[in-house]
């Protein structure tokens, strides 16, 4: 028996009932004990990967999901529709923090002892009984506007003074609000406020077919569409029985690393554009443009998306594909490795980027940080590794992990990613099945839960699924890799001097697309 299945019988005993056996185990417990099971879990070593609420017409769910190695496990608690509240995880778990102010504010559902009555993601001149993911809500329908203000926190003292920097950024990112105290340029203490992108897009998905939705996974944050689909369809096909066939399984997998590589390159270029060191933008950005020209001419799409739906995928390679992709990934890795040596012998760009924004190892135990940020953080952490599907179990998945936590390491581990999945994409070119590219999914039974974790290139991405009583979309619950390393930016930046703060943030480059569901 698994280590966190085993810690939760050991303490619950009868009393957590096992409500579902795949993969990952659900145990519901009662409500006032749903913290207790939280502290048995973190006793256990498990990490928290999200938390989430449904509305069950005659009660409301709450749920949370956490990791330990390669084991997930759901806890659920039902709560009264006239009395919809529970025990606040906070005290156990830090990324409880905006997980729970996200669930009383989308769903009105309340956590006991949570120190911050804030609202997250709603805002504050929306209705303050406006529940956007009620099934009682209409989303077709404008609200009224309410005049409210947000309540940032303060620090005071002599030289303190604050930073707004945003909503509105230079250049063409999303918006977020961070609210800097400093004393001289020394950061002592940074605030974001994030939402500004809210789209609703769980809400979205409960009016949509299961074969439409995948669309709509693909563009939750739309530099991440492959893994986001991939989530999405893996979550349905494990309510579905669906054998996806080998080929597809492998194709999936070539999406996913051509997108890790495109994006690490851009990552790369834009940190170091950040240390006044524009030349690595420029090539990076060239070496980026060679991989998403290429997914252009033989996948129809520049980011792939779309090619991977429920059952399989929609595009495949040939020969000459083939003969072309290796060609490529020659090239690339040629010239990525001239650009490695000229990033390691500017010694004013390492004066930037070492001991700048440093994540301990402990901190980043502590929020949960997934992807880049945990493995330059001293976390082994990847789905690839840890939760793998076909071709990851059979290829060798070089997953870094450094223990500086610092911009350098963030940089680091992704140079290291680069040539681990140019090496990846060559094994797969050999060794890819024959057979068919998709498969159809069988149709959703009633009450059935959904469940994915996939590694995409910033990090973990979880998906869970809950179909209504017609097999309808009851619920989707979408985990960005953002929603726990957000956290850790405003803890990373602490110390820092203010100039350096684009230089941290682009290191952790976190999604408010994928945040601002």
């Amino acid at each position: 028996m698994k280590r966190l299945t085993t810690a939760m019988k050991s303490v619950f005993g009868e009393e957590a009932m096992t409500c579902d056996n795949r993969n990952p185990v659900m145990f519901t417990v009662p409500t006032g004990r749903f913290a207790d099971a939280a502290r048995t879990l973190k006793e256990s070593s498990a990490s928290l990967c999200a938390e989430w609420a449904t509305d069950d017409i005659n009660s409301f769910g709450i749920y949370a999901c956490f990791r330990e190695g390669s084991e997930y496990l759901i806890v659920r608690a039902e709560l009264p529709r006239d009395n919809p509240e529970f025990p606040s995880l906070v005290k156990h778990y830090v990324p409880a923090y905006r997980f729970e102010r996200q669930i009383r504010s989308l769903m009105g559902v309340n956590p006991i002892g949570h120190p911050d009555a804030r609202p997250w993601i709603k805002f504050e001149d929306w209705p303050e009984d406006a529940w956007p993911l009620r099934k009682s809500f209409d989303a077709s329908k404008p609200m009224a506007r309410k005049e409210g203000e947000y309540l940032w926190l303060k620090a005071e003292g002599e030289g303190v003074y604050e930073i707004p920097v945003g909503p509105v950024h230079a250049g063409i990112i999303e918006p977020g609000h961070f609210r800097f105290q400093a004393v001289g340029e020394t950061v002592i203490n940074l605030e974001e406020r994030l939402g500004y992108v809210h789209k609703g897009i769980e809400k979205r998905f409960e009016s949509m077919t299961w074969a439409a939705a995948v669309k709509l996974a693909g563009r939750v944050s739309g530099d991440t569409t492959v893994a986001h689909s991939l989530a999405y369809s893996m979550a349905l096909e494990s309510m579905t029985d669906c054998r996806v066939p080998e080929r597809a399984k492998w194709l999936r997998a070539l999406f996913l690393e051509r997108e890790r590589i495109a994006n690490h390159l851009g990552d790369i270029g834009a940190i170091c554009n950040d240390a006044a060191f524009a030349f690595m933008l420029a090539q990076c950005s060239r070496l980026k443009e060679v991989i998403i020209a290429a997914n252009h001419r033989l996948f129809g799409h520049r980011f792939m998306m779309d090619r991977i739906i429920p059952g399989g995928v929609t595009a495949d390679i040939d020969t000459n594909a083939k003969k072309e992709i290796l060609s490529e990934l020659d090239f690339l890795r040629e010239d990525f490795d001239r650009l490695v040596h000229i990033y390691e012998e500017s010694s004013s760009l390492e004066d930037r980027v070492r001991n700048t924004g440093i994540l301990t190892t402990e901190l980043a135990r502590e929020l949960c940080v997934v992807g880049v940020v945990a493995r330059a953080s001293g976390l082994n952490v990847d789905c690839r590794v840890h939760n793998p599907f076909p071709p990851y179990d059979s290829i060798v998945v070089e997953a870094p992990v450094l223990t500086a936590g610092d911009v350098h390491a963030r940089v680091w581990v992704r140079v290291v990613e680069i040539r681990a999945s140019i090496s990846m994409l060559q094994s797969i070119i050999k060794d890819i099945p024959a057979g068919a590219i998709a498969a159809e999914c069988n149709a959703v039974l009633p009450g059935a839960t959904g469940f994915a974790a996939v590694e995409g290139w910033r990090g973990e991405i979880i998906y869970w699924l809950k179909s209504g009583h017609n097999g309808e979309i009851h619920r989707c619950m979408v985990r960005d890799p953002s929603s726990v390393n957000w956290l850790a930016l405003e803890q990373a930046i602490k110390g820092n001097i203010v100039p350096d703060f684009p230089l941290c943030n682009k290191s952790f480059n976190q999604s408010y697309s994928g945040h601002d569901l």
